[in-house]
């Protein structure tokens, strides 16, 4: 727990001291809802309710593939993927700090973001926001799981810029899907479906333990 605890606030305070990636993360998002506002044919208010999950979870999307792609760059510059394979404990307790981190650095990225598409599309996420939250906190769980993993696998590589997405998209398919239906059906007034949180929350077990465990043979390699 203390490696985790460590690695936590080893990446936070770097985090705020360049803050390189959360700003890029931040501006792709941002200029992703502009670009989709002016891009749209038709802006009545009710055109825009119905698209406004999947075009929100297309911003996350590719904002936490740019996060993820910068997750392991320091480690990378400076040589210190051997000394993190070198803490005494588990590794698993390395994955687990860089996951927090960025679920953390995302779920901020989230909220301004949310913020945007509220400004520019003219939606009111204020009457929903235990479910929403609730939603978007599974959904980047699992993200963040399974991306902390296949991150700490391409860095090394040589296009790890491109490996990485063809790697984590289609691991992200499930998780998409119940994310975007939860909040379609938030966003519509409706309950939120509890068969879209079991598979957030399903796969989410899931890719935790398999990363968890897998991490440690990701860095001998």
């Amino acid at each position: 727990m203390n490696i985790a605890l460590a690695i936590l606030w080893k990446d936070l305070i770097t985090e705020w001291r360049a803050r390189d990636r959360v700003i890029a993360m931040l501006l792709f998002s941002l200029l992703t809802a502009v670009i989709f506002y002016f891009a749209l044919p038709d802006q009545r208010p009710e055109t825009l309710r119905a698209l406004t999950p999947g075009l929100l979870w297309t911003a996350y999307l590719f904002a936490a593939i740019l996060g993820l792609n910068r997750s392991f760059a320091l480690e990378l510059e400076n040589e210190a993927l051997s000394g993190l394979a070198l803490a005494p404990g588990g590794r698993g307790w390395i994955f687990l700090g860089k996951m927090a981190a960025n679920f953390i650095l995302l779920s901020l990225v989230q909220v301004l973001t949310a913020l945007a598409f509220a400004i520019f599309y003219g939606i009111d996420f204020g009457s929903s926001i235990g479910e929403l939250s609730l939603t978007i906190g599974l959904a980047t769980l699992g993200i963040c799981s399974v991306g902390t993993l296949l991150a700490a696998m391409a860095v090394r590589t040589r296009l790890r810029e491109v490996l990485l997405p063809i790697l984590l998209l289609p691991a992200l398919v499930p998780i998409l899907a119940g994310a975007v239906r939860a909040t379609l059906s938030v966003m519509a007034g409706e309950e939120l479906p509890f068969s879209a949180i079991q598979l957030l929350i399903v796969i989410d077990g899931i890719y935790l333990v398999v990363s968890f465990l897998g991490f440690d043979y990701i860095l001998d390699e």
